[in-house]
């Protein structure tokens, strides 16, 4: 049933849909609001207390309590959902299910001119988008595996996982209900990152650099059977640990660069600490920035500061917009970081533009480096570079500007360039590929 050639996609939808639904949006979500709205602020509280009985200035609580902890907070509150994910995702694979995805998602694939191993690494990247690059060498042909390599960050890592969630509390201050909100919006992520590598598979596809059939995918399905606790625990702990251990280093000292940056700034007095975040540094440089991130949805400075922490690590973003919206004194009992942060998105369009735009840019800087280290060439790794953030761009203008506009707003200067681009899109998508009949194209140790 499950490699059925009308059932098998549908009922990979339903598993997929359910696994997100249920980590994100039921045993997750309950597990993540206790560690976000209990844990982390208790132990602000004692921490803070103690500081102070100890004579700390002020700066020093500002920097641990509001900074790292804060900022730390924001990010591990999250671990209870990227458990359950990530556990979920181990039984599936233990049990023999994904690898038969793999084969039906060929036949799909084919119709796109990718093959069947080309979705090994975008199954990989669904964990971190760095070993399913690397997965990518599998790959035989040049153009295949370049743009696998390209497009395989399209898919929501674990990294991603955080900005998912945190956006669907925000999604939820305009929604009536949470499940309609974060339920929906994980899986959504999911198929949309599956349905972007697909678009622009098509559109690279009709281009001579990327012309060619896929090569022939040959795999032997194992049988079924019950998934080992020992593995499963194994597959968890190690995609876990990864994440534990980048918020231990890079995500520590994003939080110190990012309370630096937008607790100080300059004043009547000169430079030196400011009591309010939009005087900080990091509001003068989101400031300059914005207005190219305006036509998107999120044109305040703080969305485009948190987005340009996401270059850095995904999890940043998540970091950036809980120092922020802490430092700012937004966040006080009972009001949550995504209900303050809701407060900086227009709509809830402009929210669902801001995560679509962090879902479909260029990865991390490991990721980017792994990238580089798999294309060994500069030309096409800048071109990777380029593509996917002008590929972002483009959808978050098209979905922003068109949307808002079919949802009666008025019709600007955006919204036409909303439909230029949608319709330079549609054009790329369906027109006849001159390419059509070519051959395999070579293979990498070939083309060496």
């Amino acid at each position: 049933m499950v490699t059925n050639r009308l059932l098998g996609i549908p009922i990979f939808m339903a598993v997929m849909g359910l696994v997100y639904f249920i980590s994100v949006s039921t045993i997750g979500t309950w597990a993540t609001d206790w560690t976000n709205d209990v844990f982390v602020v208790a132990i602000q509280g004692w921490v803070g207390g103690w500081l102070e009985s100890i004579g700390a200035g002020a700066l020093a609580r500002s920097l641990v309590v509001d900074g790292v902890i804060g900022g730390l907070g924001a990010v591990l509150g999250f671990v209870p959902q990227m458990t359950v994910l990530f556990l979920f995702l181990s039984l599936l694979e233990d049990c023999g299910y994904m690898v038969r995805i793999a084969f039906v998602m060929d036949r799909l694939f084919r119709h796109f001119g990718l093959s069947g191993k080309s979705f090994i690494p975008l199954l990989i990247s669904s964990g971190c988008g760095i070993p399913g690059i690397m997965a990518s060498r599998t790959i035989e042909q040049d153009n295949d595996r370049r743009l696998t390599i390209m497009t395989a960050t399209f898919i929501p890592c674990s990294a991603k996982l955080p900005v998912i969630a945190l956006m669907g509390g925000v999604m939820t201050s305009y929604a009536t209900g949470s499940y309609v909100a974060g339920g929906l919006i994980a899986p959504a992520m999911y198929f949309l990152g599956i349905a972007a590598v697909l678009v622009s598979a098509i559109i690279l596809k009709k281009t001579r650099p990327f012309s060619g059939k896929p090569a022939p995918f040959v795999m032997e399905l194992p049988q079924y059977h019950l998934p080992s606790a020992r593995t499963v625990l194994l597959h968890v702990w190690e995609r876990l640990r990864g994440f534990l251990i980048k918020a231990g280093t890079i995500l520590f000292l994003a939080c110190v660069v990012m309370w630096f940056l937008g607790g100080f700034g300059f004043s009547g007095n000169g430079f030196g600490m400011v009591e309010d975040t939009s005087a900080s540094l990091l509001a003068m440089i989101g400031s300059v920035i914005a207005p190219v991130f305006a036509p998107l949805g999120f044109g305040s400075w703080q969305p485009v500061a948190a987005s340009l922490s996401g270059f850095t690590a995904k999890e940043a973003i998540v970091t950036t917009m809980g120092v922020l919206a802490r430092a700012a004194g937004d966040v006080e009992d009972p009001v949550t970081v995504a209900e303050a942060v809701a407060g900086w998105f227009p709509t809830a369009l402009a929210g669902f533009s801001f995560l679509l735009f962090n879902l479909l840019d260029s990865p991390c800087l490991a990721a980017i480096a792994a990238m580089a280290q798999q294309m060994q060439s500069r030309k096409w790794f800048w071109f990777a570079i380029l593509l996917q953030n002008l590929f972002a761009y483009a959808v978050c203008l098209c979905v922003y500007q068109i949307g808002s506009l079919a949802l009666g707003g008025p019709f600007t200067l955006g919204s036409a360039a909303g439909i230029l681009v949608a319709l330079a899109l549609l054009f790329l998508l369906f027109r006849p590929d001159p390419y059509k009949h070519s051959s395999y194209s070579k293979r990498s140790v070939q083309a060496a």
